[in-house]
């Protein structure tokens, strides 16, 4: 099939700032995309080809829209699987697929699903209402410190807690949950797995992730990560048999535990670009972002590894302000080598919300991770 300067439509599930980001690439290859996205101030709209109004929850809205291009992906996981299941029984190509996705929406399914196919992650329970973990402890089935976890619909740290005491438990949801064993951990670690329909694989290198204490989000990535070559090799043989255990189309970001012992464990699956390897834009051959089109579309798969040592730095809204965005120093930053700001182009901010990211390039990794802290005290993202 020509994808290129041609009638070929990729239909895009969500408008947010990884959509916009992977319209980068479409533009670059003259490739006509069709967003979907439920908010008319959605990144995606100014640079798609074609935007649609609609809920990616509903049926209809998914269908209609599935039904109007040629290769259906997403950009987020929170969309109406059955529609798309039923575009597959049409004959519509839908990456990742609808399996996939209906596995990783859930995280007890999805945590279930490793523990079938022999992969390694941390022990759990799952429970189906809040109510039943405090019966949990009551009964001594369950012990402090654990990790809770909504099953469903959590992003950027939402959805995520680790409880030390019962009172922890309070105003949290009452739906279905996990609750996981709290790992003590020397790294966060990512490996970013692209396979297109052929089969052919390739992954990035392994990167590291430092969070935010209270948000639980990514505040830095680092690449390569800063791990012996042994754990290194571990971790891309872990995220290599995930991703065949899913048999995925298109990338799969597997985030995974550094034990103290130098054991390597699932943590969790987004089976689409993802934070983890933003970097990769400026300090890569290939972007996340073309080899998510390249997977998608059963092209050849591009080089992965990384022309530069690379930091990035998410700018997420600050704490106390809420409205119309600022992006404080800016200009600052800008002067600083090796420096590139992405702005998403959300216009309303607010505290802790994902706004943009920076990437710092350095030969010296170290170099980079210096001046990323430079970065992260000088922006500021207000109202």
């Amino acid at each position: 099939m020509n994808y290129f300067s041609s009638n070929f439509k990729l239909g895009i599930l969500g408008g947010g700032q990884l959509g916009k980001m992977l319209l980068n690439d479409t533009r670059k290859f003259d490739i006509y995309t069709c967003v979907l996205d439920a908010s008319n101030e959605a990144p995606c709209k100014i640079a798609s080809n074609e935007f649609h109004l609609g809920d990616l929850m509903d049926f209809d809205a998914v269908y209609n829209f599935g039904k109007q291009v040629d290769v259906l992906t997403i950009e987020i996981e929170n969309v109406n699987v059955d529609a798309l299941e039923a575009l597959e029984k049409e004959g519509k190509k839908v990456y990742p697929s609808s399996k996939t996705l209906r596995t990783i929406q859930n995280k007890a399914t999805q945590k279930l699903f490793y523990v079938d196919h022999k992969l390694p992650t941390a022990s759990f329970s799952r429970f189906a209402y809040l109510s039943e973990i405090e019966d949990a402890i009551n009964n001594g089935g369950l012990v402090f410190p654990f990790v809770w976890k909504a099953a469903q619909f959590g992003y950027d740290g939402n959805g995520v807690k680790v409880v030390r005491k019962l009172s922890d438990l309070d105003g949290l949801p009452n739906g279905e949950c996990i609750a996981e064993t709290l790992v003590p951990f020397k790294h966060e670690l990512a490996v970013i797995v692209a396979r297109n329909a052929s089969g052919e694989t390739k992954t990035f290198p392994v990167v590291e992730m430092e969070f935010h204490p209270e948000a639980n989000q990514v505040e830095y990535v680092i690449c390569p990560a800063r791990i012996p070559d042994a754990v290194a090799k571990k971790a891309v043989e872990v995220a290599l048999n995930t991703s065949k255990a899913f048999n995925h189309v298109g990338l799969l970001a597997v985030e995974m535990f550094q034990t103290q012992n130098d054991e390597i464990l699932i943590n969790e699956v987004a089976p689409r670009p993802h934070n983890s390897g933003h970097q990769t834009i400026e300090a890569s051959y290939t972007s996340q972002f073309e080899q998510h089109l390249r997977a998608i579309l059963n092209l050849p798969l591009g080089r992965t590894d990384s022309k530069v040592g690379g930091v990035m730095v998410n700018l997420v809204g600050a704490e106390g302000f809420s409205g119309n965005v600022v992006y404080e120093n800016i200009e600052s930053i800008m002067n600083l080598d090796g420096v590139t700001p992405h702005i998403y182009g959300k216009k309303q901010t607010r505290p802790f919300r994902k706004m943009g990211h920076v990437t710092i390039v350095n030969e010296d990794l170290n170099e980079a991770r210096r001046i990323a802290e430079e970065v992260k005290k000088t922006i500021k993202v207000i109202s």
